[in-house]
């Protein structure tokens, strides 16, 4: 355990990295604080924006993962949806559905459109490009308004 002493001491990249990636799974965790925090400190806006926006994409990419992966026992076992079900479902999302990846950065909503995403395997450039656009904007709005604040 001495590899994460550093880590978790004092606010770094790679701890924002970590905690951004954390709160794009099912974890509740929040890493805007810790955003927030850096920037307060004097760390670089850009590299904070980019180091949490890179974590929390890949995070959400675990769930997408699992989604891909998993969509026969989710959609069986758990939802317990029919053919007709999630065909009807299918058409719907495949619609207007893929959009709402721009909103995957929201909390309790984000992780299921990762999810579904997987499920209804999106193409993996499309989420990629959807994802990393609505995570990125939200972290730079948030370092935005936490630099002006303390302007």
């Amino acid at each position: 355990m001495e590899f994460f002493t550093p880590l978790t001491q004092t606010p770094s990249l790679p701890l924002l990295f970590v905690v951004s990636f954390l709160a794009a799974t099912v974890l509740p965790l929040g890493s805007e604080w810790l955003l927030v925090l850096m920037i307060a400190q004097g760390f670089s806006i850009t590299e904070t924006v980019i180091t949490a926006s890179v974590g929390n994409y890949v995070g959400s990419c675990t769930t997408f993962v699992i989604g891909l992966y998993g969509s026969t026992f989710i959609i069986n076992k758990v939802l317990r949806i029919d053919s007709t079900q999630l065909e009807r479902a299918k058409r719907i999302y495949e619609k207007y559905g893929t959009w709402s990846l721009l909103m995957s950065w929201f909390p309790i909503i984000g992780d299921p459109i990762c999810l579904v995403a997987g499920i209804f395997k999106v193409g993996w450039f499309r989420y990629s490009v959807l994802v990393f656009i609505g995570k990125f904007v939200r972290y730079a709005t948030v370092a935005y308004l936490a630099h002006k604040t303390m302007s």
